[in-house]
């Protein structure tokens, strides 16, 4: 562990500045509050109770940050626990936390694997730290022993296809720079990737970004000593070995096999997961929730639950199927349209993250089963692309 925490000392990931915190909240999954409770809790937190947090590997602070000021913002109580190995990591952190002026967050300097030391916990964020440990499994199952019953964890770990070159470039640069300081490695290494021939697979990658966005993005792509990827197969075999149930991906359309080709009968859903997954080849990561013991995932059939829109103003949205518009969707380069009858407009205006979808019926004055149909049609559209969520977290 003594050269990843080298490298992030030396260069503290992602790149952020505590001043930014002023002008942006950065967002995104795992970790949106309504994300955890529609993938953890079935929509149903009685968030008048603390939320128990872990940001395991918090690096720079995004999955703290975002979830502890969305909370606050709410309303809701938690208590959080930050554990990274890199002091210089830790130091952007809190100067981030202390910038929005948050409280209630309890920073520690060492290894995930201790997490149970400082537990329980409700929640874990563990994003893009797992597959940088020798030892990925022991990370898995020392978070598993953290957890709460009834919990859940979000995470992120590498996919193999959409990283495609990293791999060969990684191995050849540890042959060649291993025994370098951090910063010599990373001069030496950009000279060899300007002048890597315009064949090679990772200057003919179009889904790879982070070597662009600063020295610590391209030492973490490029130069990381401890890195493996994941397939559907064996994260999901990895996730069932150390005691995890797998809850969903955030944005389920990248997996689906019928969208690609017809499904042959009988196939395993993890099996047709794992041929959409090399048949896009365009996942670089895999993003998701896996909890304490299987469980439903929030669903419209539960008309008690709070809906909320991901990533689209409802009213927009609303006012777009209206005229009879199908905006475009794009993620991960996988494309297509979202048609809805214009009968739906009325509901999706009415999607405030504080109507429950009875509530959004009688608001609409629509009986039970005209609702119950228009409602499959939304759902239908908007949950594989991750649009749509429950949650009561703001009520």
């Amino acid at each position: 562990m003594n050269k990843v925490r080298d490298q992030y000392e030396a260069f503290p990931y992602p790149e952020r500045d505590p001043r930014d915190e002023k002008k942006r909240l950065i967002t995104g999954s795992p970790s949106l509050p309504q994300e955890i409770d529609h993938y953890v809790f079935g929509g149903q937190r009685d968030w008048s109770q603390p939320l128990r947090i872990l940001v395991a590997g918090g690096g720079t602070g995004d999955g703290l940050i975002q979830l502890t000021t969305l909370l606050t913002q709410y309303g809701k109580p938690f208590e959080a626990t930050y554990i990274d190995l890199s002091t210089a990591s830790r130091k952007v952190a809190e100067a981030r936390a202390k910038a929005r002026g948050l409280n209630s967050i309890t920073f520690v300097t060492g290894s995930l694997l201790d997490a149970g030391d400082h537990g329980p916990f409700d929640y874990i964020d563990c994003c893009g730290v797992l597959h940088h440990l020798p030892d990925p499994d022991a990370g898995f199952s020392a978070l598993r022993a953290a957890l709460a019953p009834g919990g859940g964890m979000g995470f992120m770990v590498y996919a193999p296809y959409g990283r495609s070159g990293v791999y060969p470039l990684q191995e050849a640069f540890a042959a060649l720079y291993s025994d370098s300081p951090p910063k010599d490695r990373l001069k030496a290494a950009k000279k060899v990737v300007e002048s890597l021939p315009a064949g090679h697979p990772f200057k003919s990658n179009p889904n790879l970004n982070d070597h662009k966005s600063g020295d610590a993005g391209f030492y973490d792509l490029l130069l990381h000593s401890t890195d493996r990827a994941y397939d559907v197969q064996s994260l999901t075999d990895t996730l069932d070995r150390t005691g995890w149930s797998f809850a969903g991906f955030t944005v389920p359309i990248l997996y689906d096999l019928a969208r690609l080709a017809p499904v042959p009968a009988g196939m395993d859903p993890v099996a047709a997961m794992a041929v959409a997954e090399k048949l896009n080849g365009t996942i670089r990561t895999h993003t998701g929730y896996a909890t304490d013991r299987p469980r439903p995932v929030a669903s419209g059939k539960t008309r008690t639950l709070v809906p909320h829109l991901k990533g689209v103003p409802p009213a927009q949205l609303a006012r777009a199927v209206a005229q009879g518009q199908a905006p475009a969707l794009d993620t991960d380069g996988i494309t297509g349209k979202l048609a809805l009858p214009r009968q739906a407009a009325a509901l999706l205006a009415a999607v405030d993250g504080r109507r429950s979808l009875q509530e959004i019926a009688g608001h609409a004055g629509l009986d039970p089963i005209t609702f119950g149909g228009l409602w499959s049609q939304v759902e239908k559209a908007l949950l594989p692309w991750g649009i749509l969520l429950y949650s009561n977290v703001l009520r």
